[in-house]
């Protein structure tokens, strides 16, 4: 009869540390071993948190034979920081790790990169270095000095298989002698991470209060439901007030478009972790503009560098415009949150928008100057607008009127017209009035009329409430008034739609 081992949970499914009797080689494994045992080569391990870089490194280290003399630094830590800019002086190194490369400033990824060179020309065997960063750490590697990349490993850590998954709960099973009666969903939730799949593998095992090994054998018997709930209900503690944080931004616009809000969402539908912003916004038109305004003009950034927390679970790469998930079981957060309420409790009215564009701007080359102020004030409260100065480079090489046509007869929330003497001479208004005629009687166009204009010009225009605009008036004044009042029918326009929405789910329930 063989005897097992007495051990403790803690000690098999682990939430810190190296795993000992969970460890599972990832893919990647072979070739990073082989890497490290080849003299001068030093290693680039990219990929998101919670895969296995630091423990495959670590347990890498001591198969290769390297582990007598390891030197541990994170770019995280000031005076870490200060040691490895002053590496290329420290010869020789023995094993250095360096973790979260990606903080390093440009100056000392510079350093780095010739310090790597010189390692791989001389064939040094006695100093190595293993660099751990988010992904695309070693093509920013490679941007310091295009004859690297022949010189050094760069191994790309992906989302593990099921079936590494599937190695890693059978170990702790065997280790406790249990059965978890939910392992299938624990897989599936794990998405490839270790990381995860050991935190849900452990939250098991303590809600069946399976603390050690079972002598005479264990089947926990937990829903899936109350372990995701149980987890999520700890890691509210530690990320609930930095998700709302993050979401709401530099400043809070209940009425706009959210697009913080949105780039956490698409960043927790991402299977490696991390988003492209630019490629997100050009998959989501709708977001497109606000999106590429927090990017642009340096919010998102400014952000994440404005909070300890948030840095503690998100990077963001300006270089690349990548935005990084960096812990794990925020990870598992994010993806488990029920977006409409999170949204809610941010403080936006909806994640939802019924149009393409919360207005589109009609008006006259003459009056260009109150356009163009328009959409300046709107697009700083984080709406999309159209107007066409901003959507040139998108109408090149297409039909005009067909690109233009849907925008003003349904593609736009609200239409706004900028009605002065010139708005009936122009083709293109012309043009454009004629798309959006029919949506005076609904409500969805919302004239402007300028003092040197007569409103009897304009017989569809006089039967709807206007905005009247005086020429010899303050311009900013006008322009604040106006946009109050746009943005104050948005939201009624938006509120009534998501109730009348509800009412029907409720209404098939």
């Amino acid at each position: 009869m063989t005897i097992l081992p007495i051990l403790e949970v803690q000690n098999v499914f682990v939430l810190s540390g190296v795993p000992e009797y969970t460890f599972v080689e990832p893919v990647e494994y072979t070739r990073l071993l082989v890497a490290l045992r080849t003299d001068g080569r030093s290693v680039v391990i990219e990929g998101p948190s919670g895969i296995g870089k630091t423990t495959s490194v670590i347990k890498a280290i001591t198969d290769a034979g390297l582990a007598e003399r390891v030197l541990s630094l994170s770019a995280r830590k000031n005076d870490d920081i200060a040691f490895i800019r002053d590496l290329p002086r420290q010869l020789p190194l023995g094993t250095v790790v360096i973790d979260d490369f990606h903080r390093l400033d440009n100056d000392s990824k510079k350093e780095l990169a010739d310090l790597m060179k010189t390692l791989a020309d001389e064939g040094a065997a006695h100093s190595k270095i293993i660099v751990l960063g988010i992904p695309n750490a070693g093509q920013s590697l490679i941007s310091f000095g295009k004859d690297l990349a022949n010189r050094i490993e760069i191994i790309q850590f992906e989302a593990n298989p099921e079936h590494k998954i599937n190695e890693l709960i059978t170990k702790g099973e065997r280790a406790l002698n249990v059965s978890l009666n939910i392992r299938e969903e624990i897989v599936s939730a794990a998405q490839g991470s270790f990381y995860i799949a050991q935190m849900l593998a452990y939250h098991t095992c303590i809600r069946s209060n399976v603390l050690k090994t079972a002598v005479d054998g264990a089947t926990t018997s937990e829903s899936y439901e109350s372990v995701k709930t149980h987890v999520m209900t700890s890691l509210a503690r530690s990320f609930h007030d930095t998700s709302i944080a993050f979401a709401r931004g530099t400043k809070l616009r209940r009425e706009g478009r959210a697009p913080y809000l949105h780039l956490l969402y698409w960043l927790s539908q991402s299977k490696n972790w991390s988003i492209n912003v630019d490629r997100e916004a050009d998959r989501h038109p709708e977001q497109r503009g606000s999106v590429s305004q927090v990017i642009s003009k340096g919010f998102l950034a400014e952000l994440i560098r404005s909070s300890d927390d948030i840095q503690r679970v998100l990077h963001f790469d300006s270089t690349s415009n990548t935005l990084v998930a960096q812990d794990p079981q925020f990870v598992f957060y994010i993806r488990n949150l029920s977006w409409p309420q999170f949204a809610e409790e941010v403080g936006f009215l909806s994640m939802e928008f019924p149009s393409r564009y919360d207005f589109a701007l009609s008006f006259a080359g003459s009056d260009r100057d109150i356009a163009e102020a328009l959409f300046r004030a709107l697009e700083e409260r984080e709406l999309e607008v159209f107007y066409d100065r901003n959507e040139q480079h998108r109408i090149l090489a297409e039909d005009v009127e067909e690109y233009l046509a849907p925008i003003y007869a349904s593609d736009a929330q609200l239409v706004v017209c900028v009605l002065g003497p010139d708005y009936p001479k122009r083709v293109w208004t012309k043009f454009e009035s004629a798309q959006f005629k029919q949506r005076f009687k609904s409500g969805e166009v919302i004239p402007i009329v300028l003092s040197t204009a007569p409103l009897g010009v304009f017989d569809t225009a006089a039967q709807v409430g206007h905005i009247k605009w005086d020429k010899a008036g303050g311009f900013e004044a006008q322009v604040e008034s106006a946009v109050e009042l746009l943005i104050g029918k948005s939201v009624d326009i938006r509120t009534r739609k998501r109730r009348e929405a509800e009412q029907v789910i409720q209404a098939n329930a």
